[in-house]
């Protein structure tokens, strides 16, 4: 132990040859390798201790450091080291350049300064990082990549586009296996959703996820498919991705709902109803198991919207992009707001006219700014585009039709599983107040909302069914909102729409209550907690295996599914929850799925049915998803194990899990 304390660099110069490696021993683990030497009095040299060469240490009051020594062990210059990499297949202690100090819990243990090198666990990290991020394949064979990957470790042997192709796909077969054990094991059903992509080769794209409710009463969702279709527009080739991800992921008689975005013949619809697995597909010509994506819809209409204005949409756009495109026109504009103290916050922006909202938040924006762009002139005489107040009148009506779209497809982005119940009240909202502006005395007013009207009217007609028994099943509202909204749209002809709901969902829980038994684990839960114990197993087994009970079991079974059948009706007839905002519905029938067994089960799966099939980046496109040119160039078995994998990656899976906690 040392009596003094070191105060500086010039101190530490000072200390005596035999204390010197142990202090620096310490701090960095190249004294592993390294002696001290004095020469001559005020020069000491570093001396390696494997092969005997010295390098230079300190000269009076000046230190070398240690970062020509760290090279020397780690470059493999040194011969006895490089000897024994060989021999024992070791890497040894990779520090990190300009002289800064590593980890040591990272790259040490205290047995042993080296770690093992795994060719093939670099190789894996490689793909995973490649899919993760969507790097192109080929950047294995860029010279920028093959050079830092042989700085950071000469001993990584270059690996080809093939082999790194290979290694996603195996990847992907890892990750699969992980899934598809989880997906065997689900106790409901599972929904899918059609997302169909095109190409610079007019080739389609079939993205199919799977959603579904696991053993916790957790929504969940995993990409399961992406499958190349030749043609995209014939009447088979929905039905032919579909058939194919059911036959690849086990899921014959399984399947409960289809969602799409593709617009799809009757046809088409009859090659699909097939492959769903209730045993009446044509409940209600199919309304509760086949449904239009909401996010196409609302496109579809904000698109009419735009499209009946186009002409003011332009000139607010020749607008601001007057404004936006130069930066001494953005002062100017900016200077005028504020000499108007214009209360708006809003941000002018210039649109995607590939994405409507965009657009929307343009128009309302420019609306909220309109007495800027009137005055602009007086402060900018080059500027000679400003909208006519007619024009500005115009653009507040197009955010007037197209503010309820924005603000529905908006829960597509926000929220991580938007349910059916949600879009309920949306839609009956969107449909009832353009049932009002039909009437309106001014035609452009008019007109726009009778188109608009027409594709909420067959949204409806498709996805009404499914939406009100979602609502039905959340006992904060049951069959009152379905009243209530039915009245609010149907008016005198409410009765019978309701009556349509009420009969559906009747007819699908006596589908429910027909399953056997050994599929209905909560209700055998149920029947094992009944027994309270009153009889041991030899005595109950003794009395089930006299003669003359067989019509006793038939009663048994009759009585029972008559209780079961009541469930529904006893569920329907109590009053209902308050209606507090934050309510976790599946939280709700995970508590109560031993008091409605059977109605618990089927709420689990019409809970789970999307509404929409675009991804959350994709929800206010106007044109298809295309699919970029890099990887349509690539084999659909090699584009659908990258998307596929990717999107798994990101929930992780338990063998990810565990790599990252190896690593780290």
């Amino acid at each position: 132990m040392e009596t003094t304390p070191v105060e500086n660099n010039n101190e530490l110069a000072l200390i005596t040859p035999e204390t010197q490696p142990k202090r620096r021993k310490k701090k960095s683990m190249v004294w592993e390798y390294f002696t001290i030497e004095t020469v001559s009095a005020g020069c000491r040299r570093a001396c390696c201790n494997r092969c005997k060469q010295s390098f230079a240490y300190s000269t009076g009051s000046k230190v070398a450091g240690t970062s020509h020594l760290k090279r020397h062990i780690a470059k493999g210059t040194c011969p006895a080291l490089l000897h024994d990499q060989y021999n024992n297949q070791l890497t040894p202690y990779n520090p990190k350049t300009g002289g800064s100090e590593p980890r040591k819990r990272r790259y040490r243990s205290p047995s042993s300064p080296f770690i093992p090198f795994d060719q093939d666990r670099c190789r894996h990290e490689i793909a995973r990082m490649i899919i993760m991020h969507e790097y192109p394949l080929h950047m294995v064979e860029h010279p920028g990549f093959i050079a830092f990957v042989q700085n950071l470790q000469p001993r990584f042997d270059k690996v080809s586009f093939n082999t790194v192709q290979g290694d996603c796909v195996a990847t992907y077969l890892r990750e699969k296996q992980s899934l598809m054990k989880l997906i065997e094991g689900i106790p409901g059903r599972v929904c899918l959703t059609l997302d169909m992509w095109t190409s610079n080769q007019t080739l389609g794209y079939v993205f199919i996820t799977g959603h579904f409710i696991d053993f916790e009463w957790k929504l969940q969702s995993r990409v399961l498919n992406v499958i190349m279709e030749p043609y995209p527009d014939s009447d088979s080739a929905l039905s032919h991705a579909v058939a194919a991800c059911l036959s690849d992921w086990s899921l014959e008689g399984k399947l409960f709902s289809l969602t799409f975005n593709h617009p799809t013949s009757e046809a088409g619809l009859e090659n699909l109803r097939p492959l769903l697995c209730t045993k009446n597909p044509l409940i209600l010509n199919g309304q509760l198991l086949l449904g239009n994506c909401i996010a196409r819809t609302l496109s579809s209409m904000a698109k009419d919207v735009l499209g009946a204005g186009h002409e003011i949409v332009k000139k607010i756009r020749d607008s601001a992009k007057y404004v936006k495109t130069s930066e001494s026109h953005d002062e100017k504009f900016v200077q005028v707001k504020n000499q108007l103290q214009v209360p708006s916050e809003k941000s002018l922006i210039l649109d995607n006219q590939t994405q409507w909202n965009t657009t929307y938040q343009m128009l309302a924006a420019g609306s909220e700014l309109k007495e800027v762009f009137n005055c602009l002139d007086t402060s900018d005489p080059d500027y000679k585009l400003a909208p006519s107040m007619e024009d500005w009148k115009v653009a507040e009506t197009l955010c007037t039709f197209l503010k309820p779209l924005f603000d529905a497809a908006s829960i597509l982005t926000t929220t991580t599983n938007p349910t059916a119940i949600t879009f309920f009240h949306e839609a009956w909202k969107i449909h009832a107040d353009l049932g009002r502006s039909i009437t309106n005395e001014d035609p452009f007013i008019s007109n726009i909302a009778k188109s608009m009207l027409e594709k909420i009217d067959k949204y409806w007609k498709d996805c009404s069914l499914i939406l009100a028994i979602a609502v039905v099943m959340d006992p904060r509202f049951k069959m009152k909102l379905v009243e209530f909204s039915f009245t609010k749209i149907f008016g005198e002809d409410a009765p019978t729409y309701i009556k349509i709901v009420d009969d559906g969902i009747h007819e699908l829980f006596l589908e429910y209550v027909a399953l056997p038994l050994p599929l209905t684990p909560t209700y055998t839960e149920g029947g094992n907690a009944g027994n309270n114990g009153k009889t041991d197993e030899s005595q109950q087994g003794n009395l089930l295996s006299d003669q003359g009970l067989t019509d006793f079991d038939v009663y048994i079974m009759e009585t029972s599914s008559q209780q079961m059948k009541s469930e529904l009706d006893q569920y329907l007839e109590e009053s209902l929850l308050p209606r507090v905002q934050e309510f976790d519905v599946l939280g709700w029938w995970k508590l109560n799925k031993m008091k409605y067994p059977t109605l618990s089960k089927m709420a689990r799966d019409i809970l789970s049915i999307p509404v929409s099939a675009a991804a959350p980046d994709s929800v206010f496109d106007i044109i298809i998803k295309q699919l970029d040119e890099y990887r349509s160039s690539l084999r659909p078995e090699t584009v659908e194990a990258l998307i596929c994998a990717k999107d798994w990656l990101h929930y992780g899976s338990e063998e990810s899990n565990a790599l990252v906690k190896m690593e780290f």
